[in-house]
């Protein structure tokens, strides 16, 4: 997501590097390579490519479709923050309809826990936090659930290489992942990424049955400070409800003068 789609203890983190210094991996493709080695290597090389950014904000309007064609449209603006520890802060605040005007999302990514997050609804004046057992559940009633708005972090998931295959005119590596939240409303997703930018070109996502419930396609890909790559629409289909969920990005500005208390809870309650 928004998605761009939008992953903890020190010593945790710590563990992790230090295992991988004394075990390091080899490169995706090189000989003796195992499918995990070679997936989670190229979730890595994924988030060194995106790093960097600093922040930015956009516009999005989403489009909701039920299983018989009807449609009805809401806008946001968005924020995003990259912080130093890694895992990103977002902030999702509705403009239209009015129905909805003034409702906020703020999400804490985090690696090697939960993410945090937050939903200010103006009509009670008060923030609700959504818990982990929730984040499962449909984001205001889109195809795109809770756990989707936050950076899909790569200590998230664990990897497995399944192969390469052309999509479109390109070549793409296609990468099995596993959810490590077991409360997480999917088994398991299946990545397609180009192998020359390593652009998300299509995911599946399936329930915890190994039902194929939802497919996201992204497309219109530009690239911004010359070096990072935004999809401009992205759509999420429940193959489940016959519902869909379209995101059209714009208005892309980057390094801007965001500060952090803009991402706090009580900083929700002030979103204009």
């Amino acid at each position: 997501m928004m998605h761009a789609h939008l992953v903890r203890t020190t010593l945790l983190l710590f563990a992790i590097c230090a295992c991988v210094l004394v075990h390091p991996l080899a490169p995706p493709h090189a000989e003796g390579a195992t499918p995990e080695e070679k997936g989670l290597q190229i979730a890595r090389d994924t988030r060194e490519k995106a790093k960097g950014f600093g922040n930015f904000t956009a516009e999005q309007s989403m489009v909701l479709r039920n299983k018989h064609g009807q449609e009805s449209k809401r806008q946001l603006r968005v924020k995003v923050l990259e912080t130093d520890g890694g895992g990103n802060k977002s902030l999702f605040v509705f403009d239209r309809p009015r129905d909805v005007r003034g409702t906020a999302l703020l999400v804490h990514t985090h690696k090697n826990k939960n993410d945090d997050q937050w939903l200010y609804l103006p009509a009670l004046k008060r923030v609700k936090r959504i818990s982990s057992s929730n984040q499962s559940g449909s984001f205001m009633g889109s195809e795109f659930a809770y756990e989707d708005m936050g950076t899909q972090e790569v200590e998230k998931f664990t990897y497995r290489y399944l192969r390469d295959e052309p999509c479109g005119k390109l070549t793409c590596t296609v990468v099995e992942r596993f959810p490590t939240n077991k409360r997480s409303g999917y088994r398991r997703q299946i990545v397609w990424q180009d192998k020359s930018e390593l652009r998300a070109w299509k995911v599946q996502y399936f329930d915890r049955k190994n039902s194929h419930l939802k497919t996201l396609t992204l497309g219109n890909y530009k690239k911004y400070l010359g070096k990072y790559w935004q999809s401009q629409e992205m759509n999420m289909v429940n193959h489940l409800t016959g519902k869909s969920t379209v995101l059209r990005w714009n208005n892309y500005k980057f390094r801007t003068s965001l500060k952090d208390s803009e991402f706090t809870r009580t900083g929700l309650k002030r979103v204009r």
